[in-house]
C-alpha cells in the first residue's frame, strides 16, 4: 500500500512508521528498504485487500501521475463488499494497474464490482511478442467506407504496409473468392489524413483474459504511448488504438465515463495541433 492512516491521516510509507490500514484497521508498518519501493504493509503479513499484488516501481509511477487524493480508495459496494482501487479520478472513473498474470475469474470479478473500469496492463514482459504493424484510417472517416482490410501479419508483409480490396470492384463478393488486391502505399496521403492513431497489430501467445476484457484496456509497452484493445468497425477486425499516456491521464480526469476516454479525436500527443 502507498497509504496507510497514522494517526487519523493518510500518509505516505516513512522510516520507522507504523499505522492502520484504512480499509480493515489493522496495524501496518513502513517498509522503506533501499532496495524495496516504500510501502505500508500488514504486520499479519496478509492483505485484507484478496486483489492486492506487489506494488513495483511501475504501480508507482503510474498513480504518480495522478494527484494524491485519487490514488488508493477505499471503495465500498452497496452489499458491503470492500476494495482498494489504485486510482479513482475526480469524475469517478476507476483505474487499475495491473503488472502480473490474472485468472478470468478475477478480471470479471473486478469488472463487475467497480464497472466504470479502466485496465491499464504492464505489457513490457510481452512486448517482444506485440507487434504493431500497418496504420489504419479512422473508422469513422469517409475513405473506410470502400475498404475491406486484410488481416496482417508480421510475416506476411512488411510492418508498414497493408493489404485491402474494394467491395465496389467486386460486387456480389462471396468469401473466399479471388478479388483484386491494394496496398496502403496507393493510399498513403488520405491514409494519413484519417490517422488518429489506429493500428494492426499481432499479439503472439496474447493473454486471453485482455482480449475478452469487458471493460477498456490499454498496454503499457514502456513507451510514452498506451496501445488500446480495439474492435475497428462492424468488420470485427481487431486493432490497437495508440494514445499519449499524458493524454491518457488528461481525459481520465476529464471524462465521466470509461469508454470515452481517448474516443474523440485528438492528436497523439496534446501539444500537436490539431
Amino acid at each position: 500500500m502507498q497509504y496507510a492512516l497514522v494517526n487519523s491521516v493518510r500518509r505516505e510509507a516513512f522510516p520507522g512508521g507504523r499505522g492502520k490500514c484504512p480499509i480493515c484497521s489493522s496495524p501496518t508498518i513502513a517498509k522503506c528498504g533501499p532496495r524495496v519501493i516504500h510501502h505500508w504493509a500488514h504486520t499479519n503479513l496478509k492483505d485484507c485487500d484478496p486483489w492486492w499484488e506487489n506494488e513495483t516501481a511501475w504501480h508507482r509511477e503510474w498513480k504518480n501521475r495522478f494527484s494524491e487524493e485519487c490514488r488508493e480508495i477505499v471503495y465500498t459496494a452497496p452489499d458491503g463488499e470492500i476494495h482498494r482501487a489504485d486510482v479513482v479520478t475526480p469524475t469517478g472513473i476507476v483505474i487499475e494497474f495491473q503488472h502480473s498474470q490474472m485468472s478470468d475469474a478475477e478480471r470479471l470479478s473486478r469488472e463487475s464490482f467497480y464497472r466504470n473500469l479502466v485496465w491499464v496492463i504492464d505489457g513490457r514482459a510481452f512486448c517482444n511478442n506485440f507487434y504493431i504493424l500497418h496504420s489504419l484510417p479512422d473508422p469513422a472517416s469517409k475513405i473506410v467506407e470502400d475498404i475491406a482490410w486484410f488481416k496482417a501479419s508480421r510475416r506476411r508483409s512488411a510492418n508498414e504496409i497493408g493489404l485491402f480490396w474494394r467491395p465496389s470492384e467486386n460486387p456480389g463478393h462471396v468469401k473466399g473468392s479471388l478479388v483484386r488486391l491494394h496496398s496502403t502505399r496507393e493510399i498513403e496521403s488520405e491514409l494519413n489524413d484519417a490517422y488518429i492513431g489506429h493500428h494492426q497489430y499481432q499479439w503472439v501467445k496474447p493473454r486471453q483474459t485482455w482480449l475478452d476484457a469487458t471493460c477498456p484496456v490499454y498496454i503499457d509497452l514502456g513507451d510514452d504511448l498506451l496501445a488500446r484493445l480495439e474492435t475497428y468497425n462492424e468488420s470485427g477486425l481487431h486493432c490497437i488504438r495508440l494514445v499519449a499516456k499524458e493524454k491518457f491521464v488528461h481525459d481520465a480526469i476529464t471524462e465521466t465515463t470509461a469508454t470515452a476516454i481517448a474516443t474523440r479525436f485528438y492528436p497523439l500527443f496534446p501539444n500537436e495541433s490539431v
